[in-house]
């Protein structure tokens, strides 16, 4: 079935005027580009066009390829006549330049209705052959681009008839020469020869294959991925890379190899694209909203008198069904957070991504929390170490169709995301070494079936382990988890959670799951799972600054880890004073700010500490068995003055001291009324004030 002659005029017809009342200004952009090399797209929305006409709607649904064709013809015309015939004086033959000009124009089908006749999660069957159709997935394979011959030009050997031949797309785009001379004038010949032989092809354009798997979160209980392959032409070559979620519009067509006599016929379903959309960057250029970023804006106004208050709001907010876990659940945000990565004057990048690492006994949750922040953070992985090798974490060379291809593995999938690796220590010891690069140079070097080259892994890893055995704290940590140093020393955080049968938290554990259900009292001031997905989109693309306060007490801290007797050699490197100013980026990123304070700084070290089992400022920590404090600020307080102490910072405390205590007072200022708040200070009375106390004193009633 074919279009016939006053069809095709009517939707030349429709998409003309459709042109000239949306696209005007589109086309005007174009044809400012006189170079003919360049492919010149325009994006027409579906749903408005087919509202402007529901019988070009009807018919692109019917022949959506031979309706794409006058579309391209009609863009092309349209874009001659607003140029002024400018484009087709800059070669000799008008009507050769008008066919070269036809194959740079494309129009680009996007917006498609929701329905199940034209959208798809899941790859489609042989019944959607010849539909155009959007379908969703991720990309698990990207070929290499190639140049492709599309057209020949033929001459009969009888009449000398030249005619120009197609290549056909459902025969892996061989030339194949019609059965008799297609001469109006009546020749019946079959002997032809190609003009273009011996010589270099004269029409050709980009192509390349890629290979998009359905999205596992989509798919029904059981079910296993499958995937398409989906081919690429012109401008969409190179638009997308392994690991992107892309939802691609096209034509569903067949394809098969030649046939040979005693030989079985191989036909594969491929979808001709005519357009691709990256959904990951769609999503979070629309978090970037004005209403979203305000949103935040109001709710830190609410809490800029007390801003740990509101920090651990959005602390309980992340996996809720774990009950406590204060310390954990900084954590977690602060490396979800992430640094930012600096440039030396040399060129050599540093990470701003955080690593961590969960150490715990079974039924301590870690698992709850690699599977929560995955769903969380754009271009999540979650894999298992158990099974998984050397090539699944990085890149595997394949072979198809007779040529090699790069798969991409864990790392390379979740490049600018999250890598989620769960029984880390089962990944086996020399496939474990493959990583090593790919976490600190934040790329893996390829050299496999002939291709050499760099891929890039700027991704988070977040992992959890068993100990090797009943953890022994006498015991270095490499020993109890059976890592290597190198591999240890490359985590920013590693957090250890033991199971100590403390009575009081296992009460507290079974009231909690048994009696409210898993769920808190007051869950109606949590987040909700899109509020926390906007929130850690909108604070990576903050960029704090490290003030001067913040890098003293950094860097007082690493030279006391150095110095300490016993120190783990494999955690004290260099990296260590790396991940405490990543740290305290990401403190400042979940704060909301811009500039990485003195409370950032505190609360990095901090966490470090408890890292650090046994640390040089406080006491051993059990990080499982750390619940939310009920003062924060009061909390914070008394975090400080320890740390700050012990690092023999005097004045760093005493500026933070009195922060502080104009923070607590909150001093309220109005026209003639004045309303201050007093709290009570701990372990203080009006009789017995120190001096820094009764400077505040002094500070708040000299402003009334």
């Amino acid at each position: 079935m074919f279009l016939r002659a006053e069809q095709e005029a009517l939707i030349a017809q429709v998409f003309e005027i459709y042109l000239k009342e949306h696209h005007h200004g589109d086309i005007i952009q174009i044809t400012a580009n006189n170079n003919e090399a360049i492919h010149q797209p325009v994006v027409v929305n579906a749903m408005t066009l087919f509202e402007a006409s529901m019988e070009v709607g009807d018919y692109f649904n019917a022949y959506p390829s031979d309706v794409l064709a006058i579309f391209d013809k009609v863009l092309c015309r349209a874009a001659i006549e607003s140029s002024g015939n400018v484009l087709l004086k800059h070669c000799g033959d008008g009507r050769t330049k008008e066919q070269r000009l036809r194959h740079t124009f494309h129009t680009r089908i996007t917006g498609l209705p929701v329905c199940p006749e034209l959208t798809r999660d899941i790859v489609p069957r042989s019944r959607d052959v010849g539909h155009f159709l959007s379908v969703t997935g991720t990309v698990i394979r990207t070929s290499v681009v190639k140049v492709l011959e599309y057209e020949r030009d033929y001459m009969c050997s009888k009449c000398r008839h030249v005619f120009m031949v197609q290549a056909e797309f459902d025969q892996f785009y061989t030339f194949v020469p019609p059965v008799a001379c297609p001469n109006p004038d009546g020749c019946n010949s079959f002997k032809f020869s190609c003009l273009s032989k011996g010589s270099e092809p004269v029409a050709c354009r980009d192509y390349q294959e890629i290979r998009i798997q359905e999205q596992v979160q989509r798919l029904s209980v059981g079910s296993i991925p499958r995937s398409m392959v989906v081919v690429l032409e012109d401008d969409l070559v190179d638009s997308c890379k392994s690991g992107d979620d892309v939802t691609v519009y096209g034509v569903m067509c067949q394809r098969w190899k030649p046939f040979y006599d005693g030989t079985r016929c191989d036909v594969e379903l491929v979808l001709k694209a005519n357009n691709i959309e990256v959904n990951n960057q769609q999503a979070a250029a629309a978090l970037r909203m004005n209403d979203i970023q305000k949103e935040f804006d109001d709710f830190w106004n609410s809490y800029k008198h007390d801003p740990i208050a509101g920090r651990n709001r959005i602390l309980l907010s992340l996996c809720p069904q774990v009950f406590g876990m204060y310390v954990i659940k900084l954590a977690v945000a602060m490396v979800l957070a992430g640094g930012v990565q600096r440039v030396d004057s040399s060129g050599t990048k540093i990470r701003g991504e955080c690593h961590m690492l969960l150490v715990g006994d079974p039924g301590t949750g870690k698992s709850q929390f690699l599977k929560y922040a995955a769903k969380i953070m754009p271009r999540s992985v979650l894999t298992a170490g158990i099974g998984s090798t050397s090539a699944g974490l990085t890149v595997a060379a394949v072979k198809d169709g007779g040529d090699w291809h790069l798969e991409a593995g864990a790392l390379v999938l979740s490049d600018g995301g999250l890598c989620c690796i769960d029984e880390f220590n089962s990944i086996k010891e020399h496939d474990r070494i493959s990583i090593h690069e790919a976490m600190e140079q934040q790329s893996i070097s390829v050299a496999k079936a002939g291709m050499v080259c760099k891929l890039n892994t700027r991704t988070t890893i977040l992992a959890a382990t068993n100990p090797k055995g009943q953890y022994d704290p006498n015991e270095p940590l490499s020993v109890n988890v059976a890592l290597a140093s190198p591999l240890l020393s490359r985590f920013d955080l590693v957090l250890v959670l033991l199971d100590t049968r403390n009575a009081e938290w296992d009460r507290i554990i079974s009231s909690f799951i048994l009696e409210d259900k898993g769920l808190r009292a007051d869950s109606s001031s949590l987040w909700s799972m899109e509020k926390m997905k906007a929130y850690f989109t909108v604070i990576k693309q903050l960029q704090p600054q490290v003030s001067e306060e913040a890098n003293s007490i950094l860097t007082r801290y690493y030279q006391l880890q150095r110095q300490k007797d016993g120190r783990s050699a494999a955690r004290t490197t260099i990296r260590m004073l790396e991940s405490l100013s990543r740290l305290a980026e990401a403190h400042a990123r979940l704060m909301y700010r811009e500039t990485v304070t003195i409370e950032d700084a505190v609360m990095a070290v901090s966490v470090m500490e408890c890292s650090m089992q046994g640390g040089a400022l406080q006491e051993n920590v059990n990080s499982l068995l750390t619940s939310f404090p009920a003062d924060p600020a009061q909390q914070y307080w008394t975090q400080c003055q320890i740390l700050l102490e012990g690092l023999n910072l005097p004045l760093h405390f005493q500026k933070e001291q009195r922060r502080l205590t104009r923070t607590k007072y909150n001093i309220l200022v109005n026209g003639t009324t004045t309303t201050y708040q007093m709290l009570k200070l701990r372990n203080s009375s009006p009789r017995y004030l120190c001096k820094q106390q009764a400077q505040d004193m002094f500070f708040v009633f000299s402003l009334c």
